[in-house]
């Protein structure tokens, strides 16, 4: 008969002091207690599952760290390639909201932490989205890296409501202010920037990073390949949004005839651009802005000193153009239309699904389509 590997305590358990795959401050093993009551042979099976979930690297690791101090080396670590203006979200989000949790280890981490924090700004369901969003992306991280058990998102977050988020409207572009684009008197880098984001759909930053070699006078195609972020007033080249951002979009005739007389009077690279033909800075943005607006009411007949014209930003143009695009529909795809604004066919069934619906007529196609 072979021998026992463990022997029995005199309280009738067999008993083993193993490492769990984690060390202590000092850089020594932690160990921990493994016992059985029924036999040696349980107690050797209970010994070889865990040295085997230490091979797989599915046994959990010991932070040194709390969830507060894991969070701000999460943000360093894994979030150095995101814009700054995702960066600055994250870290206020952290710094503002977390701090409750400063002392809290994981293995304290409770579902009831999540829904202290989601209460802390109940009355803000956007800020409710973000401290959602950043703690599960931690969850995740620390689960990746061993802190946490598997389960861990599930227990954490599982049951946890946020308040019902309602974005802003958005709306196209009204009657008024489209007669009014091509009435404005406008300098001529102004007017670029006005028709790039109304003749081409462009983000902001899309528009502010065109260059010259962006343009193809010949094709009559713009190439997207960058945009610009503001870290307050000071600007810096980025990619696009998303790997979607990336795109070449065919510009409109009266885009092409502008850009023609345009890109010859440039002493630069880029179409908009601030003193020196630098990139153009937050301020300086803000002032072009400005001057847009008062042109534009002017030529929808307002003074400088009534405004016929209220709440027009520059995305406003981008909706108006994914709009008009959905008018469309089916002369253009909406997978088409997707991939003109450098986002997801998902966004625009999303919110702008309701227009391709009511340009449809069933009763008309099945009559069409269904008949002897």
């Amino acid at each position: 008969m072979a021998k026992a590997k463990y022997t029995q305590s005199k309280d009738g358990y067999w008993r083993a002091k193993i490492w769990d795959g984690s060390y202590n401050p000092d850089g020594t093993k932690h160990r921990i207690n493994v016992f059985s009551k029924k036999s040696s042979a349980d107690l050797e099976k209970k010994v070889k599952k865990i040295q085997m979930q230490i091979e797989e690297g599915s046994a959990l690791k010991i932070s040194q760290s709390t969830f507060y101090e894991y969070s701000l080396e999460w943000l360093e670590t894994y979030k150095t390639v995101r814009s700054t203006n995702t960066k600055k979200m994250y870290f206020n989000i952290i710094t503002k909201y977390f701090s409750p949790l400063k002392g809290i280890k994981f293995e304290e981490l409770r579902r009831t932490h999540f829904q202290i924090l989601i209460n802390s700004a109940i009355n803000n369901p956007r800020t409710c989205q973000q401290i959602s969003l950043t703690f599960r992306q931690i969850i995740k991280a620390a689960i990746a890296d061993r802190y946490l058990p598997d389960r861990a998102l599930r227990d954490l977050c599982g049951g946890v409501e946020l308040p019902r988020y309602h974005a802003g409207e958005k709306r196209p572009l009204n009657e008024q202010e489209k007669a009014a684009i091509s009435k404005a008197v406008l300098n001529p880098m102004d007017k670029t920037f006005l028709y790039l984001i109304y003749g081409c759909g462009l983000r902001r930053g899309e528009a502010l990073a065109i260059s010259r070699l962006n343009v193809d006078l010949k094709c009559g195609i713009l190439r997207v390949r960058h945009s610009i972020e503001f870290d307050g007033n000071t600007p810096a080249l980025k990619s696009p949004k998303s790997d979607n951002g990336i795109r070449d979009i065919p510009m409109p005739p009266f885009l092409i005839a502008h850009l023609k007389e345009y890109i010859p009077t440039l002493t630069g690279d880029y179409l908009i651009h601030g003193r020196y033909s630098k990139i153009m800075t937050l301020s300086g943005y803000r002032r072009m802005w400005e001057r847009i607006l008062l042109a534009l009411n002017l030529a929808a007949g307002g003074t400088s000193d009534l405004f016929v014209i209220h709440g027009l930003t520059a995305h406003i143009f981008r909706h108006n153009y994914c709009t008009e695009l959905c008018y469309q529909v089916p002369a253009i795809s909406t997978k088409k239309i997707a991939q003109l604004l450098g986002d997801t066919e998902k966004m625009v069934l999303d919110v702008y699904g309701h227009l391709v619906e009511n340009k449809e007529n069933a009763s008309e196609v099945i009559a069409k389509a269904i008949n002897f």
